[in-house]
């Protein structure tokens, strides 16, 4: 968490556009979460537009758009930002026009394909230029056998659309695209360009469309959404409602260290504790409202009641104080004390 000047003014005010995941922020599978659509309802009535940018290539952003509009937040097309535009953009700029590029996933990854002048195509038999895979919960062995028979030839370009290792549903945590290119990356020992989160052309493409200076990326994974964030430079908001832990955000390496923790996005309209930090000879203390987390060496102390978010975000400044620089994840010694 970056610190700042403090203010009485609800978080929301500091940013002029969310740029919002939506997998285990909006929605988890078909099904609206808490707090999720009323909220991105209020902020654009208060003049902060939000852009839903979005990994999932497997539906078209009509498709996307209507899903949000339905459960309650009324959505235009060109507010969202999938990985299958960006991936058709990577390969439109790389390879001559109307070129073949061979589909591993959806008919939305295709059409967007068509849609920058590239031809799509199903089969290694029509000599494509490249491979472009995309999350498609119906993809098969087929599929994936016929992107391994095409990507033996070194000169074919293969893009990914991200590498999301799971994906939230309803049901709960499933696998993602990450996995399926995995398994072609296995078979063919060859690595893909990404397109998507974590990369940074697919939050500066929705900023753009918002004509945001401040734009704010809003997120429940560390891997996609708040390394994406750095990337781009953006500040980042972790919203504890869909893959990650408040413990998996303290042990978080420093580029996937999110700006604010937050337990649903109602709290978006609420002042924001930001953590006041002090140092004194090897320790490192962290206050946020009644919660106190003291850092030293590999061990944070939280005084507050356990896993309260005010404790959470107090641990996370002091270690990350502590520790401001950590190329991989780190292992602090986490201990709760509930005062009497």
């Amino acid at each position: 968490m970056i610190p700042r000047t403090m203010t009485d003014e609800p978080l929301i005010r500091g940013f002029d556009a969310l740029l919002c995941d939506l997998d285990g922020v909006v929605y988890a599978g078909p099904d609206a979460i808490d707090g999720g659509p009323e909220s991105l309802n209020r902020a654009v009535e208060m003049g902060v537009p939000v852009m839903y940018v979005t990994n999932n290539a497997s539906r078209p952003p009509a498709a996307v758009a209507e899903h949000i509009s339905q459960l309650g937040a009324p959505t235009q097309v060109s507010s969202v930002a999938s990985s299958a535009q960006a991936a058709a953009k990577l390969l439109a700029g790389q390879l001559p026009e109307k070129s073949r590029v061979l589909i591993t996933g959806a008919q939305a990854l295709a059409d967007e394909i068509s849609a920058v002048g590239l031809i799509p195509v199903w089969s290694q038999t029509e000599n494509p230029a490249a491979v472009v895979q995309g999350f498609d919960p119906h993809l098969g062995w087929e599929q994936l056998a016929e992107a391994a028979y095409t990507l033996a030839d070194e000169s074919v370009l293969w893009c990914a659309t991200n590498t999301d290792r799971t994906i939230p549903k309803e049901r709960g945590i499933a696998p993602g695209n990450g996995t399926l290119v995995a398994a072609v990356a296995a078979a063919t020992g060859r690595e893909p360009m990404v397109a998507g989160k974590p990369q940074a052309p697919v939050f500066q493409e929705a900023a753009q469309r918002a004509e945001s200076r401040r734009p704010v990326v809003v997120g429940d994974r560390l891997d996609t959404d708040i390394r994406g964030a750095h990337a781009a430079g953006m500040d980042s908001i972790e919203v504890f409602t869909g893959v990650d832990t408040p413990d998996a955000v303290l042990r978080a390496c420093d580029q996937e260290r999110p700006t604010f923790l937050l337990g649903n996005l109602r709290e978006l309209f609420e002042v924001y504790p930001d953590p006041q930090v002090t140092r004194e000879d090897r320790d490192v203390t962290a206050s946020c409202r009644d919660a106190t987390a003291v850092a030293r060496e590999n061990t944070v102390t939280v005084h507050a009641p356990e896993n309260s978010l005010d404790g959470w975000r107090a641990a996370c400044a002091a270690w990350w104080s502590l520790h401001p620089e950590a190329d991989a994840p780190t292992n602090p010694h986490l201990t709760w004390v509930s005062e009497p």
